[in-house]
């Protein structure tokens, strides 16, 4: 498999740079005195009487010291010359826009669906933090339903077999299910989500009740779907530090990789893979909930493409998600570009304003880091078995994409990687090499901001979990041993736990 090359080498980074003893140099391998200092800064902590070094700075030098409030997450990298920061402005407003249906007079802002869940990206994305799933009589705005089928044809398992195609979309229905719809066009139908209760006991004695949801599809407007068709609900995610996680070596994450766990460890994380449309190679995943966008770019353009029905330079398509033979309507309906595709409706330069704001939104700096009690709950989040798969520390590549994410330290908390949840958080649909058990490890930083910055606290690829306690009790499958080790814990111990995630 080919991994992406540069687009950019690049830059200072202070900080971090001085800490691993290197000077900051445009090259993309690490010689053997250089991998030593990664590997000696990266390793697990293994005191926790006081902080380690940078541990306020997850997001290295680029890490945001703003007021922990509702704009947490819409910071600029902190280390951004300030000639670039006019580019993440615009590219904020252009976040920001909202779309219109063709034609219109503001030709820049038009070409809306015809068939939609957002006219912006900032609908799902409030404040570039963390969707939620509808209340109660609640259009949802910031969660949708995926869609696909198990293939059908041989060129349906080759694309598949290949990352050519990551899924196979529902022939009527697409990709995903949109409840907007312009004037003149029937939305496809709507999400229905509702909950049953059961409790769970901890160790202590202490109850938990946790939610299980039921989803389906109704209201169809375009005819049933197929028989064998599967539903995936899907939140929308943080924005912060992509840019981050797209500098990560590959080689850093596949070293982490143990599918048939050799070690013994009931870890089993793998890989997931991608095909990428600017460069024409298949190359690792890293983003989504399953990991099936190879870079910022693709995964802005599928954004683009499926949630707000908008072409651009990576998909050029101006109809969206409309599905030939079922939607021929809504394929041949008005938008906003030229008919050959060669001026999309996100233009070149908007798109490219889009991907740079989105790389460049800052992890904010972690709060409380010398707390006795976070201190506790580290050694805590370490010992029960926590960091198998949220993998605190990695040193980014020296060519990253941009020059605020070039050689820096970071605190993820997260493996890049593809793990089996067991059957309680199972989506039974898969995605590339993901199997319909398999999620990628949520990176945490920023997960203590979740209510300051969404007004909620709920989290997983569904928002079921109401709470970090309720998430974590969700865990099974290869996160089974460490979840059952929480739920063991005395009050005291798990309260300590609890604060040292909610610091992050």
């Amino acid at each position: 498999m080919m991994m992406r090359g540069p687009a950019l080498a690049g830059g200072a980074i202070a900080v971090c740079a001085v800490f691993l003893g290197a000077a900051v140099t445009p090259v993309a391998a690490r010689d053997a005195g250089e991998a030593a200092r990664v590997a000696r800064v990266t390793a697990p902590a293994t005191d926790f009487s006081a902080p380690e070094p940078f541990e306020t700075r997850p997001g290295g030098a680029a890490t945001s010291f703003k007021h922990p409030n509702r704009d947490a997450f819409s910071q600029p990298s902190a280390n951004m010359p300030f000639e670039r920061q006019l580019d993440f402005r615009v590219g904020n407003g252009i976040f920001k826009k909202i779309w219109v249906s063709s034609p219109s007079s503001t030709q820049s802002s038009d070409g809306l669906g015809p068939l939609f869940n957002a006219r912006s990206c900032q609908r799902c994305h409030l404040k570039d933090g963390r969707g939620h799933p509808p209340a109660a009589g609640e259009t949802p705005v910031s969660m949708f339903l995926r869609l696909s089928i198990p293939p059908q044809t041989e060129d349906d398992r080759t694309a598949l077999a290949t990352y050519l195609a990551s899924v196979i979309p529902d022939p009527a229905y697409g990709g995903q299910l949109q409840n907007f719809s312009i004037q003149g066009h029937d939305a496809e139908g709507d999400m229905k989500v509702t909950y049953e209760e059961e409790t769970v006991t901890l160790g202590d004695g202490t109850e938990v009740k946790l939610r299980r949801p039921v989803y389906e599809a109704v209201n169809l407007k375009y005819g049933p779907m197929h028989p064998d068709v599967m539903l995936s609900p899907r939140v929308a995610s943080p924005m912060i530090g992509l840019g981050l996680l797209e500098a990560i070596r590959a080689e850093d994450v596949l070293a982490g990789a143990d599918p048939e766990d050799k070690d013994g460890d009931g870890i089993s994380g793998q890989p997931n893979w991608a095909f990428n449309h600017e460069t024409g190679e298949v190359e690792l995943g890293r983003f989504g909930w399953k990991a099936g966008e190879p870079s910022v770019a693709q995964q802005s353009a599928a954004a683009f493409h499926g949630d707000i029905g908008i072409s651009t330079p990576l998909f050029r398509t101006h109809y969206g998600d409309c599905r030939e033979g079922a939607q021929d309507g809504c394929r041949d309906a008005p938008h906003g570009g030229t008919r050959d595709g060669t001026v999309t409706e996100a233009t070149d330069d908007m798109f490219e304003r889009v991907v740079f704001y989105s790389r460049n939104l800052a992890v904010p700096a972690r709060r409380d880091v010398d707390d006795p009690q976070v201190l506790a709950g580290k050694k805590l989040f370490y010992e029960s078995g926590c960091i198998s798969c949220h993998t605190p520390k990695f040193v980014t590549r020296r060519d990253a994409i941009g020059e605020e994410q070039s050689f820096q330290l970071i605190w993820p908390y997260s493996d890049m990687l593809l793990h089996d949840m067991g059957p309680g958080l199972a989506d039974n649909r898969p995605e590339g090499a993901a199997s319909g058990q398999e999620w990628r490890t949520q990176p945490l930083w920023g997960i203590g901001l979740t209510e300051a910055v969404s007004g909620h606290t709920l989290l997983l690829h569904d928002g079921r979990a109401r709470n970090v306690l309720e998430a974590i009790l969700w865990h099974g499958g290869e996160a089974q041993a460490a979840r059952d080790n929480v739920a063991a814990m005395p009050a005291e111990d798990r309260e300590a736990l609890l604060a040292f995630i909610n610091s992050l």
